[in-house]
């Protein structure tokens, strides 16, 4: 799994031109899902969201998790996360997981978080064409991949 995560003062997605979910203070998570992940792979990658340390303290360092602030989480499924470019110009998107193998993975890290964080979090809808928008609040943007664990 591969996420782009950004603490947001605001983010929101839109579908059909409708508002379908937003968030104030939090993370967006765009999540790439690929054949070779697994529970393994939803369990490590919603713990380290939930802990990473990236809202600030009283004394401006990033050392206040999404749990300890009570912050929320706007997740968007995003296959193009796992574009290759490596040859011609045209990505292609063969490692992202089809619908199929990744709706049930999808299901289980919203649900994971929910339980981490003991609340509902805003989700977009899986395989729609949405228009997300946020106020990147540092900014602060991380990657992560569950395979590299760095």
């Amino acid at each position: 799994m591969r996420v782009i995560i950004q603490r947001v003062t605001q983010a929101q997605v839109q579908i059909d031109g409708k508002l379908f979910s937003e968030i104030g203070n939090g993370l967006l998570v765009l999540l790439g899902i690929e054949d070779a992940d697994s529970d393994e792979d939803i369990n490590w990658l919603a713990q380290k969201i939930v802990n990473l340390r990236v809202f600030n303290d009283e004394n401006g360092v990033m050392n206040i998790s999404l749990i300890d602030a009570n912050f929320d989480i706007l997740l968007v499924s995003q296959f193009t996360l796992f574009a290759s470019t490596k040859k011609g110009n045209r990505p292609s998107y063969i490692k992202a997981s089809r619908p199929e193998f990744a709706i049930p993975l999808y299901e289980k890290i919203i649900a994971k978080l929910e339980e981490l964080l003991g609340k509902k979090i805003a989700t977009g809808t899986f395989g729609a064409d949405m228009q997300i928008s946020l106020t990147n609040n540092g900014p602060v943007t991380i990657m992560i991949d569950s395979k590299l664990k760095e």
